[in-house]
């Protein structure tokens, strides 16, 4: 069962606990309505060509609700999993759950406001957290927690940046340039766990 986007506010100022907030630009007037679809017909040409992967294979195709779904709980579970970290984790992770929380509350909150005022619908509250709970870090007993943590964040990173890359392409403009414009933050984030892992591989 679907419902509109504008409850998914209250569910991430949950799982943030009173984190950073985001804002939005007013809309456009209809005086710019011409030019707009031109933008957005060119914005959508330059970007397939742009977000296609290394290897030359086109993007998969996602639909806007799937990917509004799926990328909000993605956030969810990040913010919740950067919360055991700062609970469990030695100082760098830590500092790196910091990160995170900051970077992903802000693009939580973002495509929460984008998706409600593009009338955009999500999946129920029960379901989106079942599928928050699936990605949130689990240790297992004697495992390392900033081990586990750090491989669950280089996995989850990798997974959130195809999910993006796919989201770039979709028909909806202005979600795709959120989706575009993101990208560069998780890949960074991707850089600092990976530099993490290494860090404590001694290389």
């Amino acid at each position: 069962m679907k419902k509109p986007l504008i409850t998914i506010v209250a569910i991430l100022t949950v799982a943030a606990a009173g984190w950073a907030s985001a804002n939005r630009d007013s809309a456009p007037g209809m005086a710019n309505e011409d030019a707009e679809r031109r933008d957005s017909a060119n914005y959508r040409e330059m970007r397939a060509d742009t977000m296609r992967p290394n290897d030359g294979t086109d993007v998969e195709p996602i639909d806007v609700e799937d990917f509004v779904d799926t990328a909000t709980a993605k956030g969810m579970a990040e913010l919740e999993t950067a919360r055991l970290a700062l609970e469990n984790g030695t100082s760098h992770v830590r500092d790196f759950a910091r990160r995170m929380i900051e970077d992903h509350t802000k693009a939580n909150e973002k495509l929460a406001s984008l998706a409600s005022q593009e009338g955009l619908e999500i999946a129920d509250d029960a379901t989106l957290m079942d599928q928050a709970q699936a990605m949130i870090l689990k240790v297992q007993d004697g495992e390392s927690f900033d081990e586990a943590y750090i491989d669950n964040q280089i996995v989850a990173h990798e997974q959130t940046i195809e999910l993006f890359e796919r989201g770039a392409t979709i028909e909806d403009t202005e979600i795709a340039r959120f989706a575009e414009s993101t990208l560069p933050k998780l890949r960074e984030h991707l850089e600092m766990v990976k530099a993490l892992k290494n860090k404590r591989s001694g290389n």
